[in-house]
């Protein structure tokens, strides 16, 4: 395979001048210049090209978002024809309670909705009504819940750096109103109720990729825990839901929160965010005020319309575990027969890609995307990913790691 990234490279050189950083996502911020691509220009299916031409078949699908495919068909088609009559207007477009009662239907917390644009502020939003509910101030954070959350020393500021104190830009004053805890770590949730339950609003959660299984102690044990002190649980589902079930964590691991929140894998990349719960907190939002113009945009409300349409009708779900569970399971025999130190962790639509060390992490990816494979740290198939596509995947993955 040619592999050539010069004319994607110079073209993130020339944004950096401009654009501070070369990107508004810093995840997306390539890391192996020479073999990652600096840009991505197109995308089909479950594969996307640089601007040099390189084709990848993909398993980082925008970070999430992408669950049925890029530029699938129908879903364009809806958006479209949403197009032609306004995007968005001076009072509410019918689309918004139509979806909100379609996500009533498949999740099991959602008695009311709202809409906002990013999974980041819609976490703000939650935390904002568990607030008004309680009267209460802090807040347990556990997981990456956005940037505009991350907020308590020690908290994730994006899924690939935690803060070493807290945060920059963050007055300590804040910070200390959130305690940062761990996926799975019940004893350290514990401290932090038998120190200030009095004063703890919520918990708000986010699934630990490589360990996703504890969750069926875990979330019983924080739905517990918040029910005895008066807290508010709230399920951060911006990964987890449309994915590993429709309705996401809660659905799968039986645990119904008060609040969660909704976003990746709604709208097949189409920025919209879903935060909703039980009518009593909903209610909240009367008179602790969560309002954007841009919440009730019709473009991505009829995106998800068709995205709920696409999952109900062709059993998307079902497919995510089965052609996940074959392509992770084939890799982790391939890297295990060559000796490659990687270890593929978690849930099968969501695997976490857990290196021995740094030097290792490198070496993989390099090779990766030198043979046409396009992986995050946490890597997710989609809907187009089909039999076929799974085989090329495979035969890729083996030249890259007889490279190594």
């Amino acid at each position: 395979m040619n592999h050539i990234t010069e004319k994607s490279a110079a073209l993130f050189t020339r944004s950096l001048q401009y654009l501070t950083g070369g990107t508004s996502t810093a995840s997306k911020r390539a890391l192996y210049d020479g073999d990652e691509p600096a840009v991505i220009v197109r995308g089909k299916g479950c594969r996307v090209w640089d601007a040099d031409g390189n084709e990848y078949i993909d398993f980082r699908n925008s970070l999430g978002p992408v669950t049925i495919g890029y530029a699938n068909e129908e879903i364009n088609a809806a958006i479209c024809r949403r197009l032609e009559e306004g995007i968005v207007f001076g009072h509410p477009h019918p689309l918004e309670g139509e979806v909100a009662a379609l996500l009533t239907e498949v999740i099991p917390c959602a008695e009311q909705v709202r809409f906002l644009k990013t999974g980041g502020e819609a976490c703000a939003a939650a935390i904002r009504i568990a607030r008004a509910a309680t009267g209460r101030d802090r807040i347990v954070q556990i997981g990456y819940n956005g940037w505009l959350n991350a907020v308590g020393a020690g908290a994730s500021v994006n899924p690939r750096e935690v803060s070493s104190g807290v945060p920059p830009g963050i007055p300590r004053a804040v910070s200390d109103l959130f305690y940062v805890g761990h996926w799975g770590n019940e004893e350290e949730v514990t401290h932090f109720f038998e120190t200030a339950g009095e004063e703890i609003a919520a918990v708000i959660v986010a699934a630990g990729y490589p360990r996703m299984q504890d969750g069926e102690h875990f979330l019983p044990f924080l739905r517990a825990i918040t029910e005895r002190y008066g807290a508010l649980l709230i399920i951060d589902e911006i990964v987890t839901g449309f994915r590993i079930a429709l309705g996401g964590a809660q659905e799968y691991f039986r645990v119904v929160p008060d609040l969660a929140v909704f976003a990746k894998g709604m709208a097949n990349g189409m920025p919209l965010a879903a935060y909703l719960g039980k009518e009593k907190y909903m209610r909240q939002l009367d008179r602790a005020i969560v309002s954007s113009t841009y919440g009730g945009e019709t473009l991505s409300l009829a995106a998800a319309r068709t995205v709920l349409e696409i999952y109900r009708r062709e059993k998307v779900v079902e497919h995510l575990w089965r052609i996940g569970t074959r392509f992770w399971d084939e890799a982790a025999a391939l890297v295990r027969h060559y000796g490659v130190p990687v270890e593929f962790q978690g849930f099968a639509p969501c695997k976490a890609i857990v290196p021995a060390d740094a030097a290792s992490r490198e070496a993989f990816f390099r090779a990766a995307y030198r043979n046409g494979l396009s992986f995050y740290n946490v890597s997710y198939v989609n809907f187009s990913h089909k039999p076929a596509d799974i085989d090329q995947a495979l035969e890729r993955l083996e030249k890259a790691l007889r490279e190594m």
